[in-house]
């Protein structure tokens, strides 16, 4: 069998990119500082208490929601973190894209306990 040069590209091509790819668990290490400030800041006004404290419950990295052959949604780390202080606690789930795109609460108000 001879190897063409177009295959031979394509299959180098192909182990660059895998290579370059970057491990789940970086990935939501660069994105964990950001989504604990933005749980402790919606923790600290919820609760009203400026002493309060965040723990990370649980994090994963999620893929996009949409994939098709032309668009491809972002994947995103969403991180389970609780926050307490004052004698209360909340539990938040934070959304952050992975590219920069910052974090958000995607929980409603209901979760004061």
């Amino acid at each position: 069998m001879k190897v063409t040069p177009t295959i031979w590209t394509a299959a180098v091509t192909a182990l660059l990119v895998a290579a370059c790819a970057t491990p789940p668990a970086q990935v939501l290490d660069s994105m964990e500082p950001q989504a604990i400030q933005t749980a402790l800041q919606r923790g600290r006004f919820d609760l009203q208490c400026q002493n309060a404290q965040p723990t990370v419950l649980s994090r994963e990295l999620r893929p996009p929601a949409i994939e098709t052959f032309r668009f491809s949604g972002v994947p995103h780390g969403v991180f389970t973190i609780g926050v307490s202080g004052c004698g209360k606690q909340m539990t938040f789930q934070i959304a952050c894209p992975e590219g920069g795109y910052g974090c958000f609460s995607a929980d409603g108000l209901e979760n004061v306990r």
